[in-house]
């Protein structure tokens, strides 16, 4: 330039001289937070090449004479410090985030592959209850209606209004289980509590509470009944009628039943008067129960394996109602079908949410610390 001055106007030699002192500050942050990994601290921010070594040799040139002055136009000036300010927030806002990225998703990993390790000691368990339950429930095959009643009432205690009651396990105290509408269920409680004390021996996190040992009591009972009677439209061929029920029943509806493992115990029995004797109350009586829980007529009739010992008495009482009436004749007609779908499908669904009123589940109840295997001691 003729008057030899040299005026900084654009951005871009504005970044040209950022940049060097950007990415010292950036190598300087990720060396302390590798100090910190070396600590004992995990880091996981990607780390940058080492900066090359700056050589020593003094490159000099020569200077025509004269004099260069440096004019600083008081405009660019401004903007300059604003970007600069600005562009050093952006880098170490940046260079945070990425630090805070990593560690996000580690916690992540580390949450679902804990998730998924409770979920399958929690199915390994299930699985081992049912099993349990299924043994015990082929040498006791006359206690099917007294298990199913009895989860029923363990369940029927609840109280929309005071949200208190419910399948909490209450009906195991001696209090409970005297009342008149639980005369006969003792045989069926100690038929559970014997098979709860195999089930607690092989359980790694815990008992299991007697709110979930009486609900899968139940579904033990109902899906012993669904065999049955898929063996008995196969002549008594007990290898068909199981292929039958395996292939056409519903064994793939009992999902959401499944997951709702972790029913809490209540400490105390529940209220009196909360159930009627189902075996002498009026039709219009159980009409009035159902409803307090939520439930109409179509309910009602798809539970009546659970309102007394004899199914086909209780519909023939049920049928003498107009509201309950045009059910009770479609879950006769889909149980004289081959997959039983309708009153199966139905009878699933209206015990799995039974099951859970007023419950919070605790989707952690049986899992346990899985023990570290320390590889320092293992031998190759």
């Amino acid at each position: 330039m003729a008057s030899g001055v040299l005026v900084l106007k654009t951005k871009e030699s504005i970044s040209r001289c950022l940049l060097p002192f950007t990415i010292l500050l950036i190598h300087y942050f990720l060396s302390t937070i590798s100090k910190s990994v070396n600590s004992g601290m995990v880091s996981f921010a990607p780390a940058l090449p080492p900066l090359p070594p700056t050589s020593n040799t003094i490159t000099r040139h020569s200077i025509p004479t004269g004099s260069i002055h440096c004019k600083v136009d008081t405009n660019t000036s401004l903007r300059r410090d604003s970007f600069c300010r600005r562009d050093l927030f952006h880098c170490i806002g940046a260079t945070i985030s990425l630090e805070l990225l990593g560690r996000s998703s580690s916690l992540i990993e580390v949450a679902s592959a804990a998730d998924l390790i409770q979920r399958r000691q929690r199915s390994e368990f299930q699985s081992s209850v049912k099993d349990i339950l299924s043994t015990a429930l082929k040498e006791n095959q006359d206690l099917i209606p007294s298990l199913l009643t009895l989860a029923l009432n363990d369940a029927m205690t609840y109280d929309k209004a005071s949200k208190s009651g419910g399948p909490n396990g209450s009906i195991r105290f001696s209090s409970e289980m005297s009342r008149p509408e639980n005369k006969g269920l003792v045989s069926a409680m100690n038929m559970l509590e014997e098979a709860k004390k195999d089930i607690d021996v092989m359980s790694k996190g815990g008992p299991i509470s007697y709110a979930d040992l009486i609900q899968y009591g139940a579904q033990s009972a109902v899906k012993k009944t669904c065999l049955d009677a898929a063996i008995r439209k196969c002549g008594g061929n007990a290898e068909k009628g199981t292929l039958l029920y395996s292939v056409y029943g519903s064994n793939a509806q009992w999902g959401q039943f499944d997951k709702q493992f972790g029913r809490s115990d209540s400490v105390h029995a529940d209220p009196e008067g909360r159930i009627p004797q189902w075996e002498t109350a009026s039709v219009q009586e159980m009409k009035d129960k159902f409803k307090a829980i939520g439930y109409g007529p179509r309910q009602l009739a798809v539970m009546s394996a659970f309102l007394g010992p004899d199914q086909a008495a209780t519909e023939a009482r049920l049928a003498t109602d107009p509201d309950v009436l045009p059910w009770v004749i479609k879950y006769q007609r889909s149980r004289e079908t081959v997959s039983q779908t309708d009153y199966e499908v139905d009878l699933i669904a209206v015990l799995t949410r039974l099951s859970t009123l007023g419950q919070q589940i605790n989707y952690e109840a049986y899992t346990y610390p899985v023990q570290k295997i320390d590889v320092t001691k293992l031998k190759l």
